[in-house]
């Protein structure tokens, strides 16, 4: 099953569960940032150069990795998102596919790296999981922001408590978004939604993946 309809399924169940009227107001709160997603960094900029944490302590530059190959970077909002675990298990199950196309997979969260490791291990996750708890590198992409009131007191009645999860006292997530850092450390494809249930598909990042590894070489 492709993941946009493994989402999609999950959405009318999830809207079933809740009732029409929180379904409606996540949605409104979807729309209402599609001006920040819109201001966020593009095909040609530069990605920001940042080390982070991955789930077992080690240090990943994304930026200098990409040097010796295309890294693909996905941002999710947390191990607590059941989008981001089905995204997740879907980058894992193309994982292959992808280190056969020539790149290499990172994903980012706002989390601690205590649930980074929680995640990775859940998920049977064989790539890295980096932990911007700060939000430096979300921030410098554009792709943080700060819940709504509304969507705050709805993750409290679920027992989301963030602050908690991301160690730095912010009811903040990123967009989920995804990227392909080229050698030259430019952003060669950017995917960004406001619409958390909307994801980009891993066999899109495999035939991307396998377009830039084909072109010809200075």
């Amino acid at each position: 099953m492709p993941l946009q309809d493994e989402l999609d399924a999950f959405k009318v169940t999830w809207t079933e569960r809740v009732g029409p009227d929180i379904a409606q107001m996540m949605a409104d709160d979807n729309a209402s940032l599609v001006p920040l997603a819109d201001a966020a960094l593009k095909i040609g900029d530069r990605f920001p150069s940042a080390a982070l944490t991955d789930q077992l302590g080690r240090s990943v530059d994304i930026v200098t990795n990409a040097a010796d190959k295309p890294q693909v970077v996905t941002f999710y909002r947390g191990g607590w998102c059941p989008y981001c675990s089905m995204e997740l298990r879907a980058y894992q199950k193309a994982l292959p596919e992808i280190e056969a196309a020539g790149g290499a997979l990172v994903a980012v969260s706002p989390e601690a790296p205590d649930h980074t490791l929680s995640t990775a291990e859940k998920n049977e996750l064989g790539f890295s999981v980096l932990s911007d708890a700060e939000g430096r590198l979300a921030d410098a992409l554009g792709i943080r922001f700060e819940l709504s009131e509304e969507v705050k007191a709805y993750f409290v009645s679920v027992g989301h408590d963030l602050p908690a999860r991301n160690a730095d006292d912010k009811w903040s997530v990123p967009f989920p978004a995804t990227y392909v850092v080229g050698a030259d450390g430019q952003i060669a494809f950017a995917f960004v939604d406001p619409d958390y249930r909307k994801r980009l598909d891993p066999q899109a990042v495999v035939g991307i993946l396998r377009h830039l590894n084909s072109k010809p070489h200075a």
